[in-house]
C-alpha cells in the first residue's frame, strides 16, 4: 500500500555473525553511527577567504532539531582566524544565510538572506566584521539568487528573475492563473547596484537567462554564460558565454562553446579567460579545462585526454591556473601553465576536496574537504601541499567507531578497469562472508568517492559490507569514460557493477545470495533495474526516486535534452525499443525481488509517476513492495523527518530481506 512518511522509533534487529556473537544492535550503542546521528551533522558547504588572508567566512548547514517546524537545514555564516584562532556564528541560528563574499579590503561581509521582517525575498546584505547590524542593500522586487563583489569595491553585480507583469498578477488574484507551457518566461537577469548609494542598475534587455559570471580586473567588463529560454534543460545545455560593459549595454558572445559549461574566470591581467566546458553536445560534464583570449577566438582545451573531470578554475597569475580535479574516487589540486596546459600537482592524498579559496597575494589556500571519517570541514593549506583542518563542527565523529573504506578495482565489461568505494563491516571478520549492499551514485555522471557517506557508514555499522560502483558513464574518468554508457544505459555500465560483485564474492567477503542494491535518482534506476532484469542476483532493492520507464520518464521530467540527447544521443521515438527494453518494467515478468521504493512528492527531475509505475507493477504480482512519497520533498528530501525515515527504511528493508529479521 501507499504509506506516507511518519516518523516512527528505530526498529533494528539483532545481528550475530557466524563466529563472534553480539547481544546488542548497532543503533543500541553508543560507539557507533546511527539514523538519529546521521541526520544531526553540520557540514560546511561554501567558503570564502579574507583578502588580507586573516579570516576565513563559511556557511554551515545545521539540521534542525526534532522539534522545529518541517524544513531543510539552516544555513548559517561562520567565520574563523585563519592561524587556528576564534572560530564564531557571525547571523542569526535559525534564519537562512548563505553565499558570504569578502570587499575588497576586507572589510565587510556581503551575504544573501531571507529576512521576512524586511523583504519576502532573499536579498543581499552587508555586515561589518568590526561589528555592526546587518545592512539590507538589496530591496529588489524578487529574490536575488547570486552576486559578485566587483574587483574595486565600488559595486556588486547580481542576478535576479524579472518580476511577474501587472497583468499576470492581477489574473492571479481573479483565479486565472492558468500557465501555457513555454509562453511564460521570467528571464534571469544581471543587475549591477552601487555599494555606497544603493543605486542599481540593469545591465542588459536582451532575452537571456544568466546563470555564471565573473567581473574583469578592471571592474569595467561582466562575463556570463546564459541560454536564449529559461528552461532547465536549456539552461544546462545550451548556454554561451558573453560579454557585456557593468554600465549597461549589448551583449556579445565571447567564443563559441559546445554543451554543458562550469565555473570560469578572467585572468588577473584581464587578457584571457579560463572556463570548464564540454568537448560535444552529449559529454556529459563540463570537465575540461579551456582558455580563450578575452577579445575572442576559438577556446583551447588543455586537458584533452585527460583522465580526470575538473572540478573548479581560479588563476594565481596572468600565466598560471589553479585547478580542481575529480580523479576517480579522490582529488587533486594542480598549477597549470596557461599556455602549455602542463600541470604540476599542488594536493592530493586521502582528503576529497569540495571547494578551494585562493587567498590574494599570498601561497594560502583555504578549501572545503571531506575525509572518510568527518563531514565537510575548512582546511588551510598551501602550495607546498601542507594542509590542515581548520574546524571540527561535528566533534561527536571523533567518539565513534566509523568503518574502514577504501578504494578497489576490477575488470569490468570489455576489459575495462572500473573502480568503486568499499566500505568494510565495522566488525569484519576474516574469513566470514557478510550480505552486500550495492549503493550506485546517481546521474550517471556522478562519481563516489572517499569522502565521509552517510548511508555506507550506517550500513557498515549493522554488519552490512557495501560498495559505490563507478561504472562506465560516472565523472572523475575523463570524457571518454563518462561516454562508455552512452545508448546503452542498463547495458555495460550495469555488466560493471556486476562483475564488483562477482570479485567480491570471489575474494571471500560477499555472499552471493544476500546482495541488495539501493541508490537515489540513476542509482534508483540502477536498483529498480537490478530487482527486475538481474531479479535472479538480488534478494532486496531499495529504489529512490528512480526511473522505471524511460519512455514515460522522458515526458514528464525537467531535463527531457539532457537525459535523452546527452546519454542516449537520440529521443524515444528515434528507436523506442531500446528504451523500453532498457526499462526496469520491461522486465516485470521476471521480477522476484522485494523493492522498497521512496519518493518526494514533489519531484520534477524524476516524476512520481515513475515510483508508482514500479509499486503498481509489483504489486500486480505479488512482489513485496513499500510505496513511501514524502509531502513537500522535491528530487532530494532534505527535512529532518525524511531522511530519518530513508535511513530507517533502508536498514530495516535490508535486514528483513538480507539478514531475515522481521
Amino acid at each position: 500500500m501507499i504509506r506516507v512518511s511518519t516518523l516512527r522509533p528505530v526498529l533494528l534487529a539483532t545481528f550475530a555473525l557466524v563466529v563472534m556473537l553480539s547481544s546488542n544492535t548497532a543503533n543500541a550503542r553508543q560507539d557507533v553511527l546511527t539514523p538519529e546521528i546521521a541526520v544531526s551533522l553540520k557540514r560546511v558547504t561554501q567558503s570564502a577567504a579574507d583578502p588580507t588572508g586573516r579570516y576565513v567566512a563559511y556557511v554551515l548547514s545545521v539540521p534542525r532539531v526534532a522539534d522545529d517546524e518541517p524544513g531543510g537545514s539552516y544555513s548559517q555564516i561562520w567565520v574563523s582566524s585563519i592561524n587556528g584562532g576564534e572560530t564564531r556564528r557571525f547571523t542569526p541560528e535559525k534564519v537562512n544565510s548563505t553565499s558570504p563574499q569578502w570587499s575588497p579590503d576586507g572589510k565587510t561581509i556581503a551575504f544573501l538572506s531571507t529576512r521576512k521582517d524586511q523583504n519576502e525575498h532573499r536579498q543581499i546584505y552587508l555586515l561589518p566584521v568590526n561589528g555592526g547590524e546587518a545592512r539590507m542593500l538589496t530591496e529588489h522586487e524578487t529574490a536575488v539568487s547570486s552576486f559578485q563583489w566587483s574587483p574595486d569595491g565600488q559595486s556588486i553585480a547580481y542576478a535576479s528573475q524579472e518580476a511577474k507583469a501587472d497583468d499576470q498578477k492581477d489574473a492571479e488574484k481573479e483565479g486565472r492563473d492558468w500557465v501555457i507551457t513555454d509562453q511564460e518566461q521570467r528571464y534571469q537577469r544581471l543587475w549591477v547596484i552601487d555599494v555606497e548609494t544603493g543605486e542599481g542598475h540593469v545591465v542588459y534587455d536582451d532575452n537571456l537567462s544568466a546563470s555564471g559570471y565573473v567581473w574583469s580586473p578592471d571592474s569595467r567588463t561582466l562575463v556570463f554564460q546564459a541560454a536564449e529560454t529559461t528552461s532547465i534543460d536549456d539552461g544546462m545545455l545550451y548556454q554561451r558565454i558573453y560579454t557585456v560593459k557593468a554600465t549597461g549595454g549589448e551583449p556579445g558572445v565571447l567564443c563559441s562553446s559546445q554543451g554543458k559549461l562550469g565555473s570560469m574566470a578572467v585572468s588577473p591581467d584581464g587578457n584571457m579567460l579560463a572556463f570548464q566546458g564540454a568537448t560535444s553536445l552529449n559529454d556529459p560534464l563540463a570537465h575540461s579545462l579551456f582558455v580563450v583570449p578575452m577579445d575572442g577566438s576559438e577556446p583551447r582545451n588543455l586537458t584533452g585526454d585527460m583522465e580526470a573531470s575538473v572540478a573548479q578554475v581560479a588563476w594565481t597569475d596572468p600565466d598560471t591556473i589553479v585547478m580542481l580535479t575529480q580523479e576517480g574516487t579522490k582529488t587533486t589540486l594542480s598549477r597549470v601553465n596557461a599556455n602549455s596546459g602542463r600541470r604540476s600537482s599542488i594536493a592530493t592524498g586521502n582528503m576529497v576536496i569540495r571547494h578551494f579559496d585562493l587567498v590574494r597575494d599570498s601561497d594560502q589556500i583555504v578549501a572545503i574537504v571531506s575525509s572518510g571519517h568527518h563531514a565537510s570541514e575548512i582546511y588551510i593549506g598551501d602550495f607546498s601541499s601542507r594542509f590542515k583542518r581548520l574546524t571540527n563542527h561535528n566533534p561527536i565523529l571523533d567518539t565513534l567507531r566509523l568503518a574502514r573504506q577504501e578504494t578497489i578495482e576490477w575488470t569490468g565489461a570489455e576489459g575495462w578497469t572500473i573502480q568503486g568505494v568499499l566500505t568494510w563491516p565495522l566488525d569484519y571478520v576474516s574469513g566470514t562472508r557478510y550480505p552486500l549492499v550495492v549503493n550506485p551514485h546517481g546521474g550517471p555522471e556522478g562519481v563516489s568517492q572517499e569522502s565521509f557517506n552517510v548511508l555506507p557508514q550506517l550500513l557498515a555499522a549493522n554488519g552490512y559490507v557495501v560498495l559505490q560502483p563507478n561504472y562506465r558513464g560516472s565523472g572523475g574518468r575523463g570524457v571518454a569514460f563518462s561516454k562508455g554508457d552512452h545508448n546503452d544505459l542498463g547495458g555495460t555500465e550495469f555488466q560493471d557493477i556486476l562483475s564488483g560483485i562477482d570479485e567480491l564474492v570471489n575474494r571471500g567477503i560477499a555472499d552471493a545470495d544476500r546482495v541488495g542494491m539501493g541508490g537515489w535518482s540513476y542509482g534508483g534506476f540502477l536498483s529498480a533495474f537490478a530487482a527486475t532484469h538481474y531479479s535472479h542476483r538480488f534478494t532486496a532493492a531499495v529504489m529512490g526516486a528512480g526511473i522505471s520507464n524511460w519512455i514515460s520518464f522522458a515526458g514528464t521530467t525537467d531535463i527531457p535534452h539532457e537525459m535523452q540527447i546527452v546519454h542516449w544521443n537520440q529521443w524515444w521515438q528515434d528507436d523506442p525499443n531500446i528504451q523500453w527494453m532498457r526499462s526496469p518494467l520491461s522486465a516485470i515478468a521476471n521480477a522476484n525481488t522485494p523493492t522498497l521504493i521512496l519518493h518526494g512528492a514533489e519531484d520534477v527531475r524524476v516524476h512520481p509517476e515513475q515510483g508508482m509505475q514500479m509499486y503498481q507493477a509489483l504489486k500486480h504480482r505479488g512482489i513485496d513492495t513499500e510505496l513511501v512519497m514524502y509531502p513537500r520533498a522535491p528530487h532530494g528530501p532534505s527535512e529532518r523527518a525524511h531522511r530519518l525515515d530513508i535511513y530507517q527504511r533502508h536498514l530495516e528493508w535490508f535486514d528483513r530481506y538480507l539478514k531475515g529479521v522481521q
